[in-house]
């Protein structure tokens, strides 16, 4: 049993959608220069202190590029099918099927942890058990990176892709999310907004939050 509705829908609509999300996002953070210079400075800040996990890691391109800036980042992820599509196209790195919210890892084990929008499919009542989970695994003076798109109300999608979804959107304020961040134990050490644009493999039409933390030494 994998627990409540809202991880039961969330893994079978990514489970649907495994290799057409994999083929449409393929190049999206290549044409995303603020998200890979936020990588590069997560990489620098945890290089050479330990594992890093990518929460949500999907097809694995985030996982990946952490890989090659020489961090070692491993994936995990809800839905089955999505892991299965992360290591045919990374061979050689490591993803697991898992849940943030219970994470299968030691107290204390990692240098960092990445969730790039993954949290925003955890109900509300819920993300302090994430962010819980996230101070648990984290070495002290590890770090955390989030992103995530603003907003104040949810968004329930049920179509996507050709295949039909249950998935919803949790858009936030990045106050409240610094807020829950802190209450978990963790400090806040920069926040960043960006404005809409396009992409490759899509258009955004809300701010996207970024939102850095460190367990203290």
């Amino acid at each position: 049993m994998i627990g409540p509705d809202f991880l039961q829908a969330t893994r079978a609509s990514y489970d649907a959608v495994a290799d057409g999300y994999a083929e449409q996002f393929r190049e999206e953070l290549a044409s995303k220069p603020l998200d890979r210079a936020l990588l590069g400075w997560f990489a620098e800040l945890t290089q050479a202190a330990g594992p890093v996990a990518d929460l949500g890691c999907g097809p694995g391109s985030v996982t990946a590029h952490l890989n090659a800036l020489g961090l070692p980042a491993f994936g995990i992820d809800l839905s089955p099918e999505m892991v299965a599509v992360a290591r045919r196209l990374h061979p050689g790195l490591r993803f697991e099927v898992g849940s943030m919210l219970t994470l299968d890892l030691p107290d204390g084990g990692l240098a960092g942890i990445t969730a790039w929008y993954s949290t925003i499919h955890v109900p509300d009542e819920r993300l302090p058990e994430a962010f819980a989970e996230f101070h648990r695994v984290l070495a002290p003076g590890g770090h955390v990176l989030l992103a995530f798109q603003v907003g104040d109300e949810p968004v329930h999608r049920t179509e996507g892709l050709g295949h039909a979804l249950s998935l919803v959107f949790h858009r936030r304020r990045p106050d409240h999310v610094a807020e829950l961040l802190t209450l978990a134990g963790l400090s806040m050490r920069a926040t960043i907004l960006r404005e809409p644009e396009d992409y490759r493999g899509g258009v955004e039409n809300t701010q996207q939050a970024y939102l850095l933390a460190r367990k203290p030494a």
